[in-house]
């Protein structure tokens, strides 16, 4: 049993019980050898494994501000929600508290350029960090929408959830776009990556 305050985690197949102290237990006969903060690593090592989308997320107005995210994610179609987890010590966190708007605009293969721009803490701050990147301005939010992405969204904060050392997002959508025969820029491994085409997966059948 695990009481109110304990945590539950998995490491490298171990079922590992921690306790309110931070001291770890055993369940089931399996010995635990690791307290609760070596999880971190190996959590960090085992999400590398998952392949995900990029998006930039940006905010408008007085908090103008973008930054590259690929904790993005679908929530509901009815009523239309997304979320996107920021830390609470980014930049962006600050600028969607006050905004409580945000726009998403999710990269293709061919914008791996602005993937790294936007994770680039020497970039310039405010709106001088879009003069040298295409966008429009959301119709909805304000935000800009960078140019020649796969989709868009633009979203209404309607929750703001502690998740950890990020908030969790939760986003009504207000508008949305996307365009057809382009392939997505993906993040796996700790690098970006592109999607074969089906041509090119079907010549290489041949």
């Amino acid at each position: 049993m695990v009481g109110r305050a304990g945590v539950r985690a998995g490491i490298r197949g171990w079922e590992l019980i921690v306790t309110e102290n931070g001291s770890a237990s055993h369940m089931n006969g399996h010995q635990v050898a690791a307290p609760l903060i070596r999880i971190a690593p190996e959590l960090r090592e085992t999400m590398r494994q998952f392949a995900t989308g990029i998006t930039v997320l940006t905010t408008g107005g007085d908090s103008i501000h973008g930054m590259t995210a690929n904790a993005f994610s679908s929530v509901s179609l009815d009523p239309p929600l997304v979320l996107c987890c920021v830390a609470r010590t980014a930049i962006m966190h600050a600028a969607i508290t006050t905004a409580r708007n945000f726009a998403v605009s999710i990269l293709g293969a061919e914008q791996e350029h602005l993937a790294r721009y936007f994770t680039n803490r020497q970039r310039p701050r405010g709106r001088a960090q879009f003069d040298t990147v295409r966008w429009r301005p959301g119709p909805h939010t304000g935000a800009p929408l960078l140019a020649d992405s796969l989709a868009w969204l633009e979203c209404q904060v309607l929750h703001g959830y502690d998740g950890g050392d990020h908030t969790i997002f939760v986003g009504e959508v207000l508008g949305a776009g996307s365009v057809s025969g382009r392939t997505p820029l993906l993040f796996f491994g700790g690098g970006y990556h592109q999607v074969a085409s089906r041509v090119t997966e079907e010549m290489h059948r041949c």
